[in-house]
């Protein structure tokens, strides 16, 4: 039985998997939240099985999903994701809610579903807590009778005309206090998040699984430039492999 996660890099060593990211500094920007997106993906690229990321990920994946969710402010999602995942309201234990509040957060992050179609549920289980309404950011075109259906059960914010403009509803986050947000994907706002020079850091659990198939990749569409990444941290325990990547600017 395994019973601690390898350091790999910067400084090799090992530690209790419950302790895996307990010492996470992240910066403070000025002009919009720090932003950090955690994805998983098989050792051929896969970003989901089946249409799902669960399964995917095992223990190290896990423990790294729930702590990271410990930082941020706000969970930032695609309503792709949010439909395919069965996404309801962040919950953490009482003493990961201690933490949070020790560093001056809320005791659960708020969820901020990106959606330019607004093809939403307003009775699905993510709009099903009254304390803990979240956020739906789409366009000024979009179709305002879900637009007042959501308004019901959801702060909705426009940013932009087509497409969601993000660097808009980042700076509307940033002015209400938000200091970090965590992207959990899906592919294509992570991509459109890249393309737009608005992320710091990628958390990337690599499975130890080979699907084949027509997987998309953790990223869809098209860059202006190939995004550069530098390691900063290595982990692993059993086969599976947990990265830490800065964006280099």
């Amino acid at each position: 039985m395994l019973h601690a996660v390898r350091v790999l890099l910067p400084h090799p060593g090992e530690e209790p998997l419950e302790e895996v990211y307990t010492q996470l500094d992240l910066p403070e920007l000025a002009e919009r939240p720090f932003v950090y997106v955690n994805m998983v993906a098989t050792a051929d690229g896969a970003a989901h099985i089946g249409g799902r990321t669960g399964g995917m990920g095992g223990v190290l994946d896990r423990a790294a999903f729930r702590r990271l969710r410990e930082y941020c402010d706000v969970v930032l999602v695609g309503a792709g994701t949010v439909r395919a995942e069965g996404y309801g309201p962040a919950r953490l234990p009482p003493e990961a809610q201690d933490r949070r509040r020790q560093l001056g957060l809320a005791p659960t992050p708020r969820i901020a579903v990106v959606s330019t179609r607004l093809d939403l549920q307003p009775q699905s289980r993510l709009f099903s807590h009254p304390s803990s309404r979240p956020v739906v950011i789409t366009t000024e075109d979009a179709d305002p009778d879900g637009r007042r259906a959501l308004e019901e059960v959801a702060e909705v914010v426009v940013c932009g005309k087509g497409l969601v403009d993000l660097a808009c509803a980042l700076a509307w986050l940033r002015e209400r206090g938000v200091r970090w947000v965590l992207c959990e994907g899906g592919p294509q706002l992570f991509g459109h998040l890249l393309a737009a020079g608005l992320v710091d850091q990628l958390f990337l659990t690599v499975a130890p699984l080979v699907v084949g198939g027509q997987a998309g990749r953790i990223v869809t569409g098209s860059l202006p430039a190939p995004a550069r990444l530098e390691l900063r941290e290595l982990r692993a325990y059993g086969s599976e492999l947990l990265a830490r990547y800065a964006v280099v600017r």
